[in-house]
């Protein structure tokens, strides 16, 4: 029944709708991000701010392998899925189903943490 739905454990855990809300929130992240990175330029803001681009950039690229690999990070630490309208949650029933789905979502948020910080500090150094 559940992969009839669309889940496959550690590898997709939403559907249409939660993708598409995963790439408007990407789109605007990296929108976000260059506007700050430029008026931080046009401004001359000391450097030391820029190190803040790292929460617009990270959320960026989380957004991105979300939309990507068609998985909620939220979703699969929580052990949940929806292939339906948004808000829908459904409940993964097996502990070895929950155990993939909260490694691909611990990989998904250590590399946008990890490439929001390199970004932010090569930011500063421009």
């Amino acid at each position: 029944m559940v992969e009839e739905q669309g889940y496959i454990p550690g590898t997709c855990n939403i559907g249409k709708a939660e993708i598409i809300a995963r790439r408007n929130f990407a789109i605007m992240m990296g929108i976000l991000s260059v506007i700050a990175g430029a008026a931080m330029f046009y401004f001359h803001v000391n450097k030391l701010w820029r190190l803040i681009l790292f929460l617009p950039l990270a959320s960026f690229i989380i957004g991105i392998q979300q939309w990507y690999y068609k998985f909620c990070a939220n979703f699969g630490l929580r052990g949940i899925f929806n292939f339906g309208e948004l808000g829908k949650q459904i409940p993964v029933e097996m502990l070895d189903m929950i155990k993939a789905d909260r490694r691909k979502a611990i990989q998904i948020l250590v590399t946008g943490v990890v490439l929001g910080i390199v970004l932010a500090v090569g930011f500063y150094f421009i």
